[in-house]
């Protein structure tokens, strides 16, 4: 039996800029415009895996989850902040046996290294990967 994986890939700050001024929540595929999101999306929906963005102000988004267009870059989360999104991030993810966490190099985060590795210290087994041909 297969164990139970999510994909996973950080939030983008190319968003659609139409749910801006409108606040309406959506879920995160309808938000994040970018070409990174949009491939990983992409390749998750053609496998049939189960996905999630990171976002610096929600934490763990899943692809049907709602939220509303925000501004928050991975620099401006404070320490306060960053602890909350690590212990959500342990609780979101705690059903799955698997975090398959996506980057790019040039637009991987430290914010979001350090989220990977202290995860990991805390027992979750999380596979960072850059490959999109990794989602299986």
């Amino acid at each position: 039996m297969d164990m139970k994986r999510l994909y996973i890939t950080y939030c983008s700050g190319t968003k659609d800029n139409s749910l801006k001024s409108s606040n309406e929540a959506v879920t995160p595929d309808k938000l994040y415009i970018s070409r990174r999101i949009k491939r990983f999306v992409e390749k998750c929906r053609v496998v049939g895996c189960e996905w999630a963005i990171f976002s610096d102000k929600y934490g763990i988004v899943f692809s049907d989850d709602k939220i509303r267009w925000y501004e928050k870059a991975p620099g401006d989360v404070t320490a306060e902040e960053y602890k909350v999104l690590c212990n959500e991030f342990l609780q979101s993810a705690s059903d799955y046996e698997e975090v398959w966490f996506f980057y790019e190099d040039n637009t991987f985060h430290p914010l979001h290294k350090r989220l990977i590795n202290e995860c990991i210290q805390s027992g979750k087994k999380i596979i960072a990967f850059n490959d999109l041909e990794e989602i299986k």
